[in-house]
Protein backbone atom coordinates (compact mmCIF):
# COMPACT_ATOMS: atom_id res chain seq x y z
CA UNK A 1 0.00 0.00 0.00
CA UNK A 2 1.24 3.30 -0.82
CA UNK A 3 1.61 5.80 1.48
CA UNK A 4 -0.50 9.32 1.49
CA UNK A 5 1.36 12.67 1.29
CA UNK A 6 -1.42 14.10 3.16
CA UNK A 7 -1.22 11.44 6.10
CA UNK A 8 1.03 12.62 8.50
CA UNK A 9 1.61 9.91 10.25
CA UNK A 10 2.32 7.39 8.03
CA UNK A 11 4.88 10.20 6.16
CA UNK A 12 6.94 10.09 9.76
CA UNK A 13 7.08 6.56 10.26
CA UNK A 14 8.33 5.85 6.87
CA UNK A 15 11.35 8.63 7.53
CA UNK A 16 11.81 6.80 11.02
CA UNK A 17 12.39 3.07 9.07
CA UNK A 18 14.45 4.88 6.85
CA UNK A 19 16.51 6.61 8.97
CA UNK A 20 18.42 9.08 6.70
CA UNK A 21 18.07 11.12 3.71
CA UNK A 22 19.40 14.07 1.91
CA UNK A 23 19.03 17.68 2.72
CA UNK A 24 19.61 20.46 0.21
CA UNK A 25 20.12 23.82 1.34
CA UNK A 26 20.65 26.82 -0.53
CA UNK A 27 24.41 28.08 -0.92
CA UNK A 28 25.89 31.85 0.01
CA UNK A 29 26.29 32.27 -3.76
CA UNK A 30 22.51 31.06 -4.53
CA UNK A 31 23.75 27.40 -4.95
CA UNK A 32 22.10 24.34 -4.00
CA UNK A 33 23.81 22.57 -1.53
CA UNK A 34 23.13 19.01 -0.51
CA UNK A 35 24.25 16.41 2.38
CA UNK A 36 23.32 13.03 3.46
CA UNK A 37 22.06 12.80 6.94
CA UNK A 38 21.06 10.54 9.43
CA UNK A 39 17.50 12.00 10.58
CA UNK A 40 13.98 11.62 12.66
CA UNK A 41 10.56 12.65 12.40
CA UNK A 42 9.00 12.67 15.49
CA UNK A 43 4.86 11.67 15.86
CA UNK A 44 4.04 14.98 14.68
CA UNK A 45 6.23 14.75 11.49
CA UNK A 46 8.90 17.43 12.50
CA UNK A 47 12.14 16.30 11.05
CA UNK A 48 15.07 16.45 13.03
CA UNK A 49 18.85 16.34 12.15
CA UNK A 50 21.88 17.11 13.54
CA UNK A 51 25.02 19.04 11.86
CA UNK A 52 28.29 20.36 12.81
CA UNK A 53 28.36 23.66 14.00
CA UNK A 54 31.37 24.89 11.56
CA UNK A 55 29.54 23.01 8.45
CA UNK A 56 28.00 24.18 5.01
CA UNK A 57 24.44 23.36 6.58
CA UNK A 58 24.51 25.52 9.47
CA UNK A 59 25.65 28.85 7.80
CA UNK A 60 23.00 27.72 4.43
CA UNK A 61 20.58 27.62 7.10
CA UNK A 62 20.81 30.40 9.42
CA UNK A 63 21.01 32.58 6.14
CA UNK A 64 17.73 30.74 4.51
CA UNK A 65 16.15 28.34 6.39
CA UNK A 66 13.82 27.12 3.42
CA UNK A 67 15.37 23.29 2.60
CA UNK A 68 14.09 20.24 0.70
CA UNK A 69 14.88 16.69 1.61
CA UNK A 70 14.48 13.25 -0.02
CA UNK A 71 14.14 10.10 2.01
CA UNK A 72 14.38 7.19 -0.42
CA UNK A 73 13.43 3.44 0.69
CA UNK A 74 13.38 0.36 -1.55
CA UNK A 75 10.42 1.71 -4.35
CA UNK A 76 9.42 4.80 -2.24
CA UNK A 77 10.81 8.25 -2.16
CA UNK A 78 8.99 11.02 -0.18
CA UNK A 79 10.42 14.21 -0.85
CA UNK A 80 9.58 17.34 1.57
CA UNK A 81 9.99 21.14 1.86
CA UNK A 82 9.75 23.26 4.81
CA UNK A 83 11.88 25.92 6.86
CA UNK A 84 14.62 24.32 9.40
CA UNK A 85 15.60 26.04 12.97
CA UNK A 86 17.96 25.20 14.87
CA UNK A 87 16.23 24.20 18.44
CA UNK A 88 17.47 25.58 21.70
CA UNK A 89 16.71 25.61 25.45
CA UNK A 90 13.94 23.11 26.33
CA UNK A 91 13.16 22.12 22.91
CA UNK A 92 16.66 21.21 22.29
CA UNK A 93 16.65 18.67 25.40
CA UNK A 94 13.55 16.83 24.40
CA UNK A 95 14.42 16.62 20.34
CA UNK A 96 17.70 15.56 21.33
CA UNK A 97 16.72 13.19 23.99
CA UNK A 98 14.70 11.28 21.73
CA UNK A 99 16.72 11.87 18.44
CA UNK A 100 19.17 10.15 20.69
CA UNK A 101 17.31 7.69 21.74
CA UNK A 102 16.91 6.50 18.28
CA UNK A 103 20.47 6.97 16.94
CA UNK A 104 22.73 6.36 20.34
CA UNK A 105 26.25 6.97 18.90
CA UNK A 106 24.77 10.68 17.95
CA UNK A 107 26.77 13.78 19.25
CA UNK A 108 23.59 15.82 18.25
CA UNK A 109 23.68 17.17 21.77
CA UNK A 110 27.76 17.76 22.02
CA UNK A 111 29.49 20.89 22.01
CA UNK A 112 30.02 21.88 18.35
CA UNK A 113 26.94 20.03 16.91
CA UNK A 114 23.70 22.09 16.30
CA UNK A 115 20.36 19.90 16.16
CA UNK A 116 17.69 21.31 13.52
CA UNK A 117 14.10 21.14 13.57
CA UNK A 118 12.14 21.06 10.09
CA UNK A 119 8.82 22.61 9.79
CA UNK A 120 7.29 20.90 6.98
CA UNK A 121 5.31 22.47 4.28
CA UNK A 122 5.19 20.09 1.38
CA UNK A 123 5.42 16.66 0.77
CA UNK A 124 5.15 14.31 -2.68
CA UNK A 125 5.37 10.47 -2.33
CA UNK A 126 6.35 8.74 -5.62
CA UNK A 127 5.89 4.70 -5.21
CA UNK A 128 7.04 2.93 -7.89
CA UNK A 129 5.90 -0.05 -6.12
CA UNK A 130 2.82 0.23 -7.74
CA UNK A 131 2.48 0.15 -11.72
CA UNK A 132 1.42 2.95 -12.36
CA UNK A 133 3.77 4.35 -10.06
CA UNK A 134 1.64 6.54 -7.74
CA UNK A 135 2.37 10.01 -6.41
CA UNK A 136 0.84 12.31 -4.14
CA UNK A 137 1.36 15.57 -3.09
CA UNK A 138 0.18 17.72 -0.12
CA UNK A 139 0.50 21.14 1.33
CA UNK A 140 0.75 20.76 5.19
CA UNK A 141 -0.19 23.96 7.38
CA UNK A 142 1.78 25.13 10.64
Amino acid sequence: MSIDAADRAAVAHFVRVCGSGVVATVGEQGEPQAAYVVMYAGDDAVLVFDAAVDSRKVANIARDPRIAVAVTGAAVTVQLEGEARATQGAERARLGEEYCRHFPSSRALDDGYALFAVDVRWVRVYDTGNHPPHVSEARWGS
